[in-house]
């Protein structure tokens, strides 16, 4: 811990995680906000909210940030893949909290902005997560739950670097990943399955009602998919040892799939 926080590597990571979740949050929420807004030029004063036009925005902001950004931080832009790359032990303990932080900031300052830009809209809700009229408690937590998990999975498994089959763009694949999330959740939950960009939403519009939900949800879809990915469908040859030196040290080699061939591994070793 001690050595990540005095490298400005580290310091980079965490402000493009709070800078491309700022632009991700006002670009996305923005765009589902936009629907109360009048067109004039078409004469329309009333509109129902598009849903594709909503998950395109948010899946597409995320595919951009995530190339605009990987480099830099990894693009986790959500507390919920943060916390399943921490389970991969992919990240360190600090920098997992470290994000989460810069997410949860980045998401109050997006969501401040956009109230500001939108001050004029009425019943300005700012994105607010909230379950739709029928819907109780336990079925937004499992809607949340299964949304979620596809995402991390997702992230999981295209950017495992142990895999030589992956063509195209992982950022892209990730932004359909959270496009679909959005087709399935938004008219049950206003979809979450990030508890930054909702806590964004409920902080500033001072509206916590059914808050755990999209906190809970997220959690638990996203430590399901990195245990079931890490330990049953493409398990890693590491102790808890091994483990336990990823979580405070934050360095970590690459290492490949558990095989019949012994000679093939490459354990996980901190650098």
């Amino acid at each position: 811990m001690a050595s990540e926080f005095r490298k400005k590597i580290f310091w980079r990571a965490v402000v493009a995680e709070f800078l491309a979740m700022s632009l991700f949050i006002f670009i996305s929420i923005g765009s589902a906000l936009g629907f109360n807004f009048p067109v004039v030029a078409n004469k329309t004063s009333t509109r129902s909210q598009d849903n594709v036009k909503v998950s395109l925005a948010f899946g597409l902001s995320i595919a951009t940030m995530a190339q605009s950004v990987g480099h830099i931080s990894g693009a986790h832009l959500n507390p919920a893949v943060t916390l399943g790359l921490l389970l991969s032990c992919q990240i360190s303990i600090f920098k997992a909290l470290m994000y989460i932080l810069a997410q949860c900031l980045g998401a109050v300052v997006a969501t401040a902005i956009l109230s500001g830009v939108t001050s004029s809209l009425p019943g300005n809700s700012l994105g607010l997560n909230a379950l739709s009229e029928g819907i109780n408690a336990g079925q937004g937590l499992g809607i949340e739950i299964i949304a979620t998990f596809q995402l991390v999975l997702c992230v999981l498994a295209t950017t495992d670097r142990r895999r030589n089959d992956v063509s195209g763009s992982a950022p892209l694949a990730i932004g359909l990943s959270v496009a679909l999330g959005h087709l399935l959740a938004i008219d049950y939950t206003g979809c979450g399955i990030n508890p930054a960009r909702s806590f964004g939403s409920a902080l500033i519009g001072n509206n916590f009602e059914n808050h755990w939900i999209f906190w809970v949800g997220p959690i638990i879809g996203g430590a399901s998919a990195a245990l079931i990915y890490d330990f049953i469908l493409a398990p890693r040859t590491s102790d808890l040892t091994d483990r336990m030196k990823v979580w405070t040290s934050g360095q970590v080699e690459e290492y490949d799939l558990e095989g019949d061939d012994m000679n093939s591994r490459v354990e996980m070793k901190p650098k």
